[in-house]
């Protein structure tokens, strides 16, 4: 669900700052378009940017990825295929409550229903709508589902976040401690007793703005470096 302008306001301060230009990818989306449409668009997106950094007035060598939950999931697919394919270079990727596993295998993932943002029963659907009968199975790609990568080395520095209340907490975990394992400098933020997304739908609470004020932090630190 979505377009290519979700989310984007948080992005604008930088564009109005001048220090960043955003180029949004309006990915296909599933089950009309199952896997590997989304990430493979996400990816052409990536390569048209930086092909075209000089007319867009971008630093080729400070290209940073990001996204939101499934977004997330895709950012972190797309980075895995730039490292992959050698093109182009990324310096960060920030990966917001990002969905990467397809498996169902940790207790987060399991532990809400039907309830929620985001229960297991919406996981089931978005995971199925993108892979159809290969989910949970042997045949899904790590660019899918970042998870079932074996390596995560040679990837950009990387801010991911997640809330403790939330089906994606085990599975981030896991991640941002394999990419630090793997030599991968992170900046790792379980935000405590939230839920997926709680930082666009309850923007105003204390938890939301420090979580917000985190993350642009880290922003604009790659930003000037």
């Amino acid at each position: 669900m979505g377009d290519r302008r979700a989310h984007l306001s948080n992005l604008l301060t930088h564009v109005i700052d001048g220090s960043a230009v955003v180029v949004s990818a309006e990915y296909r989306l599933a089950p009309e378009h199952p896997d590997p449409a989304p990430v493979e668009d996400c990816y052409a997106g990536l390569v048209w940017t930086a092909k075209n950094a000089g007319e867009l007035g971008i630093d080729p060598e400070r290209l940073l990825i990001t996204g939101i939950s499934a977004g997330g999931g895709l950012a972190a697919g797309t980075a895995l295929l730039a490292r992959d394919r050698a093109f182009p270079g990324l310096s960060h990727q920030v990966l917001i409550c990002p969905m990467l596993d397809d498996r169902f295998e940790t207790h987060s993932s399991r532990m809400v229903d039907r309830g929620g943002v985001w229960g297991r029963h919406s996981n089931l659907y978005g995971w199925t709508s993108l892979l159809g009968e290969r989910r949970g199975g042997p045949e899904v790609s790590q660019y899918a589902a970042p998870a079932r990568a074996e390596d995560l080395s040679r990837l950009p520095r990387t801010y991911i976040d997640t809330g403790s209340a939330e089906g994606f907490r085990d599975e981030i975990l896991i991640y941002a401690g394999r990419l630090s394992e793997a030599g991968v400098s992170v900046d790792f933020h379980m935000w405590g007793g939230v839920f997926h997304g709680f930082d666009m739908m309850a923007g105003h609470a204390a938890v939301s703005r420090a979580s917000n004020a985190t993350r642009e932090e880290f922003i604009r630190r790659a930003l000037d470096a």
